[in-house]
């Protein structure tokens, strides 16, 4: 089977997974939240800052050499990782939140006002929620929704064609997979209904860059953003992917060193994209961990991760529905390797801090999703969420302790 031969051959990559914790074997369950680090990532960061560490760009010694190529390795690396035409349109972020504030705030700046309407939907993390907010708030565009419906976050998308032929959008940002529903949002079918219309497109892959090959070209989006810290990366690090002709058009987020090509006491003057994107000393080390994480999954391949995926998360959908008053968020079928879910009247952080005392390592709370919760008539979730290192027998271990805890809460 896909899911134990993945975990049999790739498990014992990750060190932090051999332990006990409270006595019983680490059961990593939160994987949606951060994923782990294999052994040649580790290493590699702590090859680079015992040899080859200093700053980059700036220097022509050897070692501020060789730390600008293998910076500049990693960029490229991104670029194949998601299938861009050129290293060009790739910005190092710390991060998936910051790579959707640098286009709010930039793109957003020049290309909306009043009138204009950025749609986003509302299963959005507040990643991609609150940056749009304040956007609208400056620009005097205003903010409209793809509703969700019911308990499996189905989106009616054949009303995208309505919305966008009845109203000035702008923009349509949406993330691929909802890190509280687990539900796959069909990324290129979107993208390409918004291409008719000519509205630009922002892609939040935080949750699928990892798990799922990627194609951006194939996608035919404006943005696409990820973190490393959930695909075996460094945290701290992220890829802000922009179509070249979009960038060109696109002002600074930022100022300060690196970002200029000529400064006078009046004036200053940009490099082209992507460094004039990228101010200041970059998260260098975070780069070139986050260029062997990429390598990793890519040898592993993402397209055996998604059906390892689809799997668990399936696997997990019909163990967990036998307990006694569950309630599971997202589809039954064709979903991603997370699961979130409410059981009974037990507060998802007693759940949580209950499983844990068992070894078991899950997320507890809203997921940046308040919105969602709120009409969803939900305070808090608990959601287990799953990697190719993960097994059914852990799935298994989940179920065996939401038993005893229904018995200790009484639920």
């Amino acid at each position: 089977m896909v899911v134990n031969s993945l975990a049999e051959r790739y498990r014992a990559d990750f060190p932090i997974l051999d332990q006990k914790v409270n006595g019983f074997p680490l059961v990593y369950l939160d994987n949606a939240a951060s994923t782990q680090h294999p052994n040649c990532v580790i290493d590699e960061i702590a090859r680079y800052y015992r040899e080859d560490h200093a700053n980059v760009h700036r220097g022509i010694h050897a070692l501020s050499s060789r730390s600008t190529k293998l910076y500049e390795d990693a960029r490229a690396r991104a670029a194949r990782f998601l299938g861009a035409a050129s290293a060009d349109s790739i910005i190092f972020t710390r991060g998936t939140t910051e790579g959707i504030n640098l286009v709010a705030t930039s793109w957003g700046t020049a290309h909306l006002g009043p009138g204009d309407v950025i749609l986003i939907t509302e299963m959005e993390h507040h990643a991609n929620l609150i940056p749009w907010q304040i956007a609208a708030r400056r620009t005097g565009a205003s903010l409209q929704y793809l509703a969700v419906h019911g308990d499996e976050g189905t989106i009616d998308w054949s009303d995208l064609e309505r919305l966008l032929s009845q109203n000035r959008v702008r923009l349509l940002a949406f993330t691929h997979i909802s890190n509280s529903l687990g539900c796959i949002n069909p990324v290129r079918a979107i993208c390409a209904t918004a291409r008719r219309h000519g509205v630009t497109t922002l892609v939040d892959a935080a949750q699928s860059a990892g798990h799922a090959p990627i194609n951006v070209q194939e996608l035919d989006c404006d943005f696409l953003v990820f973190s490393g810290h959930k695909c075996c990366g460094p945290t701290g690090i992220g890829i802000l992917y922009g179509n070249p002709a979009v960038l060109d058009d696109m002002q600074p987020y930022q100022f300060g060193g690196e970002m200029i090509s000529r400064v006078t006491y009046e004036s200053a003057d940009w490099k082209p994209g992507p460094h004039r994107f990228e101010a200041g000393t970059p998260h260098i080390a975070g780069a070139i961990g986050l260029n062997v994480a990429m390598d990793y999954l890519e040898t592993i391949g993402r397209p055996a991760i998604q059906a390892n995926d689809h799997h668990l998360g399936e696997v997990a959908y019909e163990r967990l529905s036998r307990l006694p008053g569950i309630r599971i968020l997202g589809p039954r079928r064709e979903r991603a390797g997370l699961i979130s879910f409410q059981l009974g009247a037990t507060h998802a952080h007693d759940l949580v801090a209950y499983a844990d005392q068992f070894g078991i390592a899950l997320r507890g709370g809203h997921h940046c999703n308040q919105p969602l919760m709120r009409k969803l008539g939900l305070q808090a979730t608990a959601r287990a969420s799953f990697y190719f290192y993960n097994t059914e027998s852990e799935i298994d271990r989940l179920v065996e302790v939401l038993e005893a805890a229904i018995k200790y809460f009484g639920a």
